[in-house]
């Protein structure tokens, strides 16, 4: 994994002196007193037990379904779903994972059904409480089928990670039998996909999950990638300092795009508070490059580039003759590869500041990898910028406002 700041337009003196700044942040993030941290030392910690048990229940799942629905919103759902699309097609032998609950569309939640009701199915739900709103409806309504299909026998189908002790899910899941998993206390949401928040989902997929917290382990316990993670966010700092202030997270590879909105909710959920944070946005190369690829070379200045990108495919296609002598004889990776080497070379030019972060190869060991590097980095820009990065208040703000909005639909007789 290499980090390339080169291009970032950042003077290495302007890193330096915001390193002792940084290395306070990940100290306090180190230091398991500040709340919701537990992340920061998950790789550490009994993962192995956890990892079996996962993969015992995903075992019984195989043997059960071939259509496993996750309902879940927000960090509940985005980490998995992030992996999975970077990670496919689907794995042939293993069932089909889908996500709801992450909207209000009828017509999405109407054709999930259509498909539970074809399919023999496993449920999953996730959440802390079980009480927000789009995972209450989408769970009410497709729990509701699987009663219709399977009787008493759906409660062996239906699966709830949440909260250890307390909640409406929890105790539904005790009087219901759901098997469950729990929702650690000291993790949020869009930090928890190396939890059973994520893990669950990616098994049953049949993910390699060991080797995915394998990577994250090797990342969290080399002091090299402290460095590297601090100097990342030290950029980032510096660059919003300088009037960068929207971020296009961007990839060569369409499967990364789910990744970018991965990333798009971590760093914008958890910096962007007290008039503050850098607006995080997702551009799929080669894609964007023919729609806002103009506004990247020439429009207002106003944004910096974060790329992911990677060494080497796990398959590729050589162009055949009919595309010219040009290009004929040759691959597509290698094709990509001059691509992600003159937008480089165009943008640079162009004074735009660009981020490198190369992977060798893309497989769960590396998204692992990438995952622990990422949380680690926004929990320090965050800090830098002295926001809380585990909390979310205008979040709640707008739930509050929606909830009053749906008691005027049912006014007191």
């Amino acid at each position: 994994m290499k980090i390339d700041l080169s291009h970032a337009t950042v003077p290495a003196r302007h890193i330096e002196e915001k390193r002792e700044l940084a290395e306070k942040a990940l100290d306090r993030l180190w230091s398991g007193e500040e709340p919701f941290t537990g992340w920061v030392r998950l790789p550490f910690h009994d993962t192995d037990d956890m990892v079996e048990e996962l993969l015992n229940t995903a075992a019984e799942i195989w043997t059960k379904c071939d259509l496993f629905v996750v309902v879940g919103v927000g960090g509940s759902f985005m980490g998995a779903n992030a992996v999975l699309k970077a990670l496919g097609p689907e794995i042939p032998g293993f069932p089909k994972v889908i996500f709801a609950g992450y909207n209000l569309d009828p017509e999405m939640l109407l054709d999930i059904s259509r498909q539970v009701q074809k399919n023999e199915t496993c449920l999953c739900v996730i959440s802390k409480s079980g009480t927000t709103l789009e995972t209450l409806v989408a769970f009410s309504a497709l729990k509701e089928i699987m009663v219709q299909k399977y009787g008493k026998a759906a409660n062996g189908r239906i699966y709830a990670v949440t909260d250890e002790n307390h909640g409406l899910l929890r105790e539904e899941s005790m009087a219901s039998g759901y098997t469950t998993f729990p929702i650690p206390q000291d993790i949020g949401g869009r930090f928890s996909v190396l939890t059973p928040v994520g893990l669950f989902p990616l098994a049953a997929a049949g993910v390699d999950i060991k080797a995915l917290m394998k990577g994250a382990k090797d990342m969290a316990e080399d002091p090299k990638w402290d460095v590297d993670a601090a100097d990342y966010a030290i950029a980032r700092v510096c660059l919003g300092e300088s009037g960068k202030y929207i971020e296009a997270h961007e990839s060569f590879d369409p499967s990364m795009e789910q990744f970018g909105q991965w990333l798009k909710q971590l760093f914008g959920e958890s910096e962007g508070k007290e008039g503050k944070g850098i607006y995080p946005t997702v551009l799929s190369f080669t894609r964007d490059l023919h729609s806002v690829g103009q506004y990247l070379q020439e429009g207002t200045p106003v944004f910096f580039e974060t790329m992911v990108l990677f060494e080497s495919t796990r398959e590729d296609l050589t162009i055949p003759d009919s595309a010219g002598p040009q290009l004929s004889g040759l691959t597509i990776s290698q094709i990509n590869g001059c691509i992600q080497k003159g937008v480089l070379a165009a943008h640079t030019k162009a004074q735009i500041p660009v981020i490198t972060v190369t992977m060798p190869q893309k497989d769960a060991y590396n998204l692992g990898r990438l995952i622990y590097f990422f949380e680690l980095s926004c929990g320090i820009s965050a800090l830098m910028i002295g926001v809380d990065p585990f909390n979310q208040p205008g979040v709640e703000r707008y739930k509050q406002e929606s909830n009053e909005e749906i008691r005027k639909l049912r006014p007191e007789k």
